[in-house]
């Protein structure tokens, strides 16, 4: 295992140490609103000073961004960690367990390591460029479908971004007709792990934010799938809308989306 994917995942169990115990202490969640519909705990920030203790440790010179924390410029800014401390918030406010930690290492501008840790179940996804990607030390691989038929996908609601809602809602339907069913469970970097390890057959969504998806990306890449934007680009990284699957399902799910993509999504 790289060095630095140890870290990852040392960081990201000792985050998850703190964020089931605070989701088996309830009374204690202290919660406040930072933007609309946006929500941040006292867990959230606990399993954040978890995280940047533990690289900071091992690699006092890296530059760390995180959801909460913004960036913390090191001497070397060749290697920067991003993370999310606990992807699905909202879930875990309302006693959903169903969240994660994201943690993801840019070398010069380029994932090289991702993990992906569920701590309720237990479960961490991970990936080293060019390793393949592994649950628990499995290797994992995406789906085969052809197409859309029999498929599951996963989505996000654009909470944050509502005045999309007419496009997304003309995409949801047009995919819903086509394949079996589609899950909405609250944390990006989940449904894109979900594809890495065919859980479900492909994942859209708008407007995420680097910390949503960079880990995610990376292992679902490393177990077959492709990452593009909603016109099949590489622009997701700035755009932040995201599509994922095996190539074929892709092909598919972006002749759909292309059905109703305005241009203020085209990119």
């Amino acid at each position: 295992m790289h060095p630095m994917l140890n870290i990852a995942i040392r960081a990201a169990r000792n985050a998850g140490q703190v964020i089931v115990k605070g989701f088996a202490n309830p009374d204690n969640i202290e919660t406040r609103q930072k933007g609309l519909n946006d929500f941040v705990t006292n867990i959230d920030l606990d399993a954040e000073n978890a995280i940047v203790n533990t690289i900071r440790k091992s690699y006092p010179e890296h530059t760390i961004i995180g959801e909460e924390c913004g960036e913390l410029t090191g001497s070397n800014p060749d290697y920067q960690w991003i993370v999310d401390s606990l992807d699905g918030t909202t879930n875990f406010m309302n006693g959903i367990p169903h969240f994660a930690v994201s943690i993801a290492l840019r070398v010069k501008g380029r994932v090289e390591q991702a993990v992906v840790y569920d701590p309720i179940r237990d479960e961490l996804f991970s990936a080293s460029r060019g390793a393949g990607a592994q649950l628990n030390g499995y290797r994992i691989r995406t789906g085969k479908a052809k197409d859309l038929t029999g498929t599951v996908l996963a989505t996000g609601f654009p909470f944050k971004q509502k005045h999309h809602v007419d496009a997304y809602l003309g995409m949801f339907k047009d995919m819903f007709i086509q394949c079996a069913d589609i899950r909405r469970a609250g944390a990006a970097s989940l449904d894109l792990v979900y594809v890495a390890a065919g859980r479900v057959d492909g994942y859209w969504e708008l407007a995420l934010k680097p910390w949503d998806f960079a880990a995610g990306s990376l292992i679902a890449r490393e177990a077959g799938a492709i990452v593009t934007d909603f016109v099949g680009g590489h622009n997701f990284e700035r755009s932040g809308n995201l599509v994922c699957a095996n190539p074929k399902v892709l092909k598919s799910m972006l002749s759909t989306i292309r059905e109703h993509l305005p241009e203020s999504l085209a990119q």
